[in-house]
Order: C-alpha cells, then sequence, then structure tokens
C-alpha cells in the first residue's frame, strides 16, 4: 500500500468517527468507533480464513455454508487459529446489511443482533486459550447509551450510520502487511489522544517518543524474545519495538480498564496471536502480575509523578523490587518505584528505556538515596537523554529518557544527551515534534557515545559522584550560546556621534519654529 492510499484509508476512518464529534467526549466516542473497526477486522480476518478452508468443499462462500458437521469443524479451526469465531449471519457485513434492510415487514434494528454478536465472540472462547484475551473486550461499547440519543431509534440510526461507512472500506487483509490497518488505527488512537488532552491522553506515547524507545532496547539485536511495558496503555509502545525487531513474547500490565481493553484490542488487530501476548489488567507497583519473569526489552511511559501506597502499604518496605535500597519512593511521586519495578524484571542481557519528568534527575532526599543507589552500587545507568517540552498530550513540561542495564559494557561513564535545544525538533501549532533526522542524531550518539559540543557528553562516573549523584543535564551538558564580546570604546563613540546628531537637530528645530514666529520659554 502507497503512502498515498495509507492517508486515505486513516482520513476515511476519521471521518468516520466525526459522525459522532459533537454528540460526546472523544474518549467517549473512541470506544465506539475503535470497537467496531476491531469489530470489522474479526470478521473479515475469519471471512478469508475459513474462505480458504473451504477451497475444495461443495460450497465455498462462508455465508452460504448451512452444513452443521461443516460449521463445526470450521469453528474448531478458527478457535484454534485466531482464537475466536462468528456464525456466518454474525459477519460484520452481515450486521450492515440488516440495518440497510428496506423490505417491509422486516425490521432494520440491529442494536439487539448487534450486542449479541460481540458477546458471542467473547462466548465463542470460552474453554479456550484465548479465552483471557477475549474476556469483556467489547464492555466499554455501550449500544443503549443515552450519548447515543434519546429514543432507541435514534440510537440504532446512529451506529446503523456508522456500520455503513465502515462497510464500505474493504480492509484488504488479504493483500496487505499486516500491520496496514494496525497503523491506521494507531493514528486514530493518536487522534483521540491528542483531541482528549488532559490526563486523557496518557494511555498513549507519541510514536516519535516511542520510536527512540523502541530502537534503544534493540539496539544490535534482530530477534527479542520479549518485551515488557509495565503501565502499556493502548499498548502502542509495545508493537513499535515490534517495528525494530523479531518478537517472541509482548507482556504488559495497565491499570485503566478501557485502556486495557484498547491494548489487547490493539495487540489482536496487530496481529500479534494470543498465544504470544499477555496483557494484564492491575495496578503493576501493589499488584505486579508477572513479577516471576525477567524481561529482555522493557520500554515504559508511566503517570508522571503519581500517587501509590509507599510507605503505607508495610508490604512494600520487604518487597525485593524496593527493600535493598534503604529508601522507598515518595507516595507523592512514584517515579522511582517504576524503575526500581522496571529494572527488578529486566534480565541480565536486557536493556530497559523509561520516560520520566526532569525532576528524577535531581529531586533529593529518598529519590536521591535510590538515584545513588541505582549508579553508585547497581551501576544501572547508562545514558540521559533531554527530550524538548511539549511534545506529550495532555502535558506541556520538559521529559527525560533513562536508559538502564545489568550488564554494561561502557560501565565507567554515562551518556548524557540534551535534544531540548531549539534546533533538535520541529515546532507546531500545538506541539512540538522530533524529526526522524532529530531520532537519529539521538540513536547515533548514543550508540557512539559521543561527546558533541552543545548536545552531549561522556561523563565519569567520579563527576557524577563529585556532583553527589544530581543528573541534572545542564551541570553535564553546556548548552550557553556566548554573546560576542562588546567594543565599549566603539559603543562610546557612537553614543558621541548620535549626541552631535542630536544637538544639530536641536538647532535646525529652533530656527523653524523663530521663522514661524514661535518662541517657547
Amino acid at each position: 500500500m502507497s503512502d498515498e492510499q495509507k492517508r486515505i484509508l486513516e482520513n476515511s476512518l476519521w471521518a468516520i468517527a466525526n459522525l459522532l464529534r459533537g454528540k460526546m467526549n472523544p474518549d467517549d466516542y473512541r470506544d465506539y468507533i475503535l470497537g467496531f473497526i476491531f469489530f470489522k477486522y474479526l470478521s473479515e480476518k475469519q471471512n478469508i480464513y475459513v474462505t480458504e478452508l473451504l477451497k475444495g468443499e461443495d460450497e465455498t462462500n462462508f455465508k452460504k455454508v448451512t452444513d452443521i458437521e461443516v460449521l463445526e469443524a470450521l469453528r474448531e479451526e478458527c478457535l484454534i487459529k485466531l482464537g475466536y469465531y462468528l456464525e456466518p449471519e454474525e459477519l460484520f457485513e452481515a450486521i450492515a446489511d440488516k440495518g440497510n434492510n428496506d423490505i417491509e415487514g422486516e425490521s432494520s434494528f440491529i442494536l439487539d443482533d448487534l450486542q449479541a454478536v460481540l458477546n458471542h465472540i467473547e462466548q465463542s472462547t470460552m474453554g479456550n486459550d484465548s479465552e483471557e484475551d477475549f474476556a469483556a473486550l467489547f464492555e466499554d461499547l455501550d449500544l443503549y447509551s443515552t450519548k447515543l440519543g434519546r429514543e432507541p431509534k435514534q440510537k440504532n440510526e446512529i451506529i446503523v450510520k456508522i456500520i455503513n461507512e465502515l462497510n464500505k472500506i474493504d480492509f484488504k487483509l488479504e493483500d496487505l502487511e499486516s500491520d496496514v490497518l494496525g497503523d491506521a488505527y494507531e493514528y486514530l488512537i493518536g487522534k483521540f489522544a491528542a483531541l482528549s488532552g488532559k490526563s486523557k491522553g496518557e494511555f498513549y506515547t507519541p510514536q516519535q517518543v516511542s520510536k527512540i524507545l523502541a530502537k534503544i532496547v534493540t539496539l544490535g539485536k534482530t530477534k527479542i524474545k520479549s518485551v515488557y511495558d509495565p503501565t502499556c496503555g493502548s499498548g502502542s509502545l509495545l508493537l513499535r519495538v515490534k517495528k525494530e525487531a523479531e518478537i517472541s513474547e509482548f507482556y504488559g500490565q495497565e491499570l485503566n480498564r478501557t485502556t486495557y481493553n484498547l491494548a489487547r484490542m490493539n495487540m489482536i488487530l496487530h496481529d500479534i496471536h494470543y498465544n504470544n501476548f499477555d496483557i494484564k489488567q492491575e495496578d503493576t507497583l501493589e499488584n505486579p502480575l508477572h513479577l516471576n519473569q525477567r524481561f529482555e526489552a522493557i520500554v515504559a511511559n508511566p503517570p508522571f509523578s503519581t500517587h501509590w501506597k509507599g510507605k503505607e502499604n508495610p508490604l512494600n518496605s520487604t518487597d525485593e523490587r524496593f527493600a535493598q535500597y534503604g529508601k522507598l519512593a515518595p507516595k507523592t511521586k512514584a517515579d522511582y518505584a517504576f524503575i526500581q519495578h522496571m529494572y527488578h524484571q529486566l534480565a541480565d542481557n536486557g536493556t530497559m528505556a523509561v520516560v520520566l519528568p526532569h525532576g528524577v534527575l535531581f529531586r533529593g532526599a529518598a529519590e536521591g538515596v535510590i538515584r545513588k543507589y541505582l549508579i553508585e552500587e547497581k551501576n544501572a545507568l547508562d545514558a540521559v537523554i533531554g527530550l524538548p517540552a511539549n511534545i506529550f498530550y495532555g502535558t506541556s513540561i520538559p521529559t527525560c529518557i533513562l536508559v538502564l542495564k545489568k550488564c554494561r559494557k561502557a560501565d565507567d561513564n554515562i551518556v548524557f544527551i540534551d535534544a531540548s535545544g531549539d534546533t533538535n525538533f520541529e515546532k507546531q501549532k500545538n506541539q512540538n515534534i522530533l524529526r526522524n533526522s532529530d531520532i537519529q542524531r539521538i540513536i547515533d550518539t548514543y550508540t557512539n557515545r559521543e561527546t558533541i559540543e552543545k548536545y552531549s557528553e561522556v561523563v565519569a562516573l567520579k563527576a557524577i559522584a563529585e556532583n553527589e549523584y544530581n543528573l541534572n543535564i545542564p551541570r553535564y551538558v553546556d548548552t550557553f550560546e556566548e554573546e560576542e564580546p562588546v567594543d565599549i570604546n566603539t559603543v562610546m563613540q557612537n553614543i558621541k556621534e548620535l549626541e552631535s546628531k542630536r544637538t544639530e537637530l536641536d538647532t535646525e528645530i529652533a530656527g523653524y519654529f523663530k521663522e514661524l514666529g514661535l518662541v517657547f520659554s
């Protein structure tokens, strides 16, 4: 698919989303649009698969198959291969056809049928390995919400309109690379995040930042056994790593139920087999659900300086993730608790990259103790990368990326990169954007561990210790622009010349006043 075709697909999907714009908040109509796109994807994916299975049979059109034994055999194959099953009359196209029904005496009301289909998708997985991945997946898609209209007829009309518009788009799944529709889905998620603003955008990490993290944790590798995100949001960051290396297994945990559902949809829609991803819903710090596993790559964009229980939970002081550091992260700032959790779950041959607010670089008290321990005792910190302000949805604060490893090759220094300067990004109307060239410069500088004037510095651990483990980037990367020296003699000469000209002008103006007979005392 060409870039132009991809753009058309993205614009077409966004135009459908705009059918609900104005009726409800962006994070509300997001659930409907992404949910229906996902339903259409499942329908087309299965139809392609069963069509292949039916080759050589008496009836090769799945929609016309009525033989019970054939349908049962198809169901079993679909559950093994796809993890779910739709009956012929439950396909997206069949629902759309009913919504357009204009035959007298036959109903075009589809809400009840559509709800039954969505329920059946989940029910079809029960007792199978895919059950957990599909459980309650459509629970946020409320077909009877008053936000769609006051009367059932109004609700039905808007849903039918959305279904019809989606039905006009052929996802062409059999002809495309699996990530093309997935990329369009990511495009929509990003658009919704931008519209939602506030903290609603925290479920999505901008692709430019995701790209940096993904490239860092996959450097020098073409295959990664496992990637993990403890605050996975919509799953976009995990999927970005997939673009940089072949990934065997994806793991994530997410607190927000709606976002957790979105992450699972995102995985499936990107053609990740249900056996190859494990996304959990729970508080990662209080109830980690992958604690006994170690991951080769870890990426995260945790909620900045969020609250956690800290000392209020007595178990935290003896938790193996936190106990050895001597201090717990403060209750009002969980940033270092997330760092400790991630580092605990990192494999010996792994790399972790995490986005955080700048405060983690220099705040003292308990955070200073933890920071010192990570550097002095663990020798874990490999790089500190400062990013421009205003590149995240919902916040304009400058952020940084910390890179940590358990077995560092360059174990006597830390690379500091200041990519926040005006020449290192593009200013746009509402957000600053890192261009591909900006991203590549960061990656190249980190990879080569280069010192570049006013951009990066390779700093010895001794110097970090001398600065009392304060990691504030300006301490190490001098971006100060010296002003040109001022020639005082020249300035004084210019002032004298201006004074002389002023005296001449005053005399000339006084002469004009005298000719006019104007006298001022």
